[in-house]
């Protein structure tokens, strides 16, 4: 389903044709704190697995995110980014009305991300602490790439 929106000079766009994969992968390997030296290969299957939202300013994207999600039950927000030049203007706030208003998403039972710094954008979409911590449990059998 094709799920487009302009807002003032910036296109809104799930349309995974449009994403500028080197843009994404020079982000999240070089400057995110959470996929630091993420290889292009596993980055492109992360994609692909992947609900994906971008933002453009014209043709250049400056901003992207991903959704893991069954569509029915669950789904998990990942790789979020602004690119720095175009921070503080508000698109964040807008990019994830954006996404939360993406019809696939709206009646899910759980939807969960983690942060280490954005839990003030993220509170004003309803994102609380685990209600119950005790109840999940990971495994990484990688520590990293």
């Amino acid at each position: 389903m094709n799920y487009e929106i302009q807002i003032e000079d910036f296109l809104f766009s799930n349309d995974k044709l449009k994403l500028q994969i080197p843009v994404i992968h020079n982000y999240l390997a070089n400057e995110s704190y959470w996929a630091k030296n993420i290889p292009l290969e596993i980055l492109k299957r992360a994609i692909d697995g992947s609900l994906c939202f971008a933002i453009y300013d014209n043709t250049t994207q400056i901003g992207f995110c991903r959704v893991i999600t069954d569509n029915a039950t669950f789904a998990y927000l990942a790789d979020v980014f602004i690119l720095e030049a175009y921070r503080g203007k508000g698109l964040s706030i807008q990019f994830m009305h954006y996404v939360f208003d993406y019809p696939m998403l709206k009646k899910l039972r759980r939807f969960m991300l983690a942060t280490k710094d954005a839990h003030t954008l993220y509170s004003k979409f309803g994102f609380t602490p685990l209600l119950t911590p005790d109840r999940f449990m990971e495994i990484k059998p990688f520590e990293s790439y």
